[in-house]
């Protein structure tokens, strides 16, 4: 396994690479790796004949400086981990590589709409930032395909829209969350919990879940379920932070031609912010016309 931080070395064997028609598979990733990355990772190479991985906080993304120095490196061990699963390179820039007149004379790539709704709003320039650093690994990496963690679902529509929008030739693969055996979706941040915190945060998942049973039900008064379920996660010691349930297709709000839903969650246990998501199957009003056509037979 070759780990390379500096972007000539990247080309270099990129070139050769592609020379050999190559399809490369691209994991861009923050570090602190877990079984949720590692799947990714394994569905990268069931689809390519190379596997690339980055490993890069990226200082662009984050709003808050205090997150930033927090978060969790562990480079040592990710290399292992990655080295284990047979991936044939892993792009470890700095931030001076990258930006190397920094993140504030950077060109920036934004994707409109969808970077400032739904959490993009309550983090002014995150998602910016996210599409700014995924443009500048494609073009460094050139995968023909991209497997990326659909926990972060806005994300992940962030970047289907970058790519379809600016046409490049990557196909963009979402791989369902990876969760622990208590509904918890893995992520980097769970470290941070304490041992009490930890034992209390798969409510987190179990709350989606009610809602999306009460939905698949027909309950639709969506302002009145989330403030119920704002109660059972205060109930538990999380405080709610954003909270949304949208078209899953669009993220626009739920019409009468919705097929599907997304319910969207942030909430801090502690000092952490846990995020998570859970689609739903809409029974629409036709759908129920015909169940009681059915049904009046």
């Amino acid at each position: 396994m070759q780990v390379i931080s500096e972007v000539a070395l990247l080309r270099d064997q990129v070139s050769q690479w592609k020379k050999m028609d190559k399809r490369i598979a691209f994991v861009p990733t923050m570090g602190n790796l877990h079984q949720g990355h590692l799947t990714l990772v394994r569905k990268a190479r069931e689809q390519g004949d190379i596997v690339v991985v980055s490993i890069f906080v990226n200082p662009m993304q984050f709003d808050r400086a205090d997150d930033l120095a927090n978060y969790p490196r562990t480079l040592d061990e990710d290399l292992t981990q990655l080295r284990e699963e047979g991936v044939d390179l892993v792009f470890t820039p700095t931030p001076d590589t990258l930006y190397p007149q920094g993140v504030e004379a950077h060109t920036t790539v934004e994707v409109p709409k969808l970077s400032i709704m739904l959490e993009g709003a309550s983090r002014p320039g995150h998602f910016r930032g996210v599409a700014t650093v995924v443009s500048k690994l494609f073009h460094l990496v050139q995968p023909s395909i991209a497997c990326f963690g659909e926990k972060d679902f806005q994300q992940l529509a962030v970047i289907r829209k970058l790519v379809a929008d600016m046409a490049m030739p990557i196909e963009v693969i979402g791989v369902p969350t990876v969760r622990e055996s208590d509904g918890l979706a893995m992520s980097s941040r769970n470290n941070n919990l304490t041992v009490d915190e930890r034992q209390r945060a798969p409510v987190l998942a179990k709350t989606m879940r009610w809602m999306s049973a009460q939905m698949r039900n027909g309950r639709r008064d969506l302002d009145d379920l989330i403030e119920d379920a704002h109660d059972q996660l205060r109930a538990a010691g999380l405080k709610p932070d954003e909270f949304y349930i949208r078209d899953a297709s669009s993220l626009a709000q739920i019409s009468e031609e919705s097929r599907q839903a997304v319910i969207l969650v942030a909430a801090y246990l502690g000092n952490t912010r846990l995020i998570d998501n859970l689609t739903v199957d809409l029974l629409r009003a036709a759908d129920k016309a015909d169940k009681a056509d059915i049904s009046g037979d």
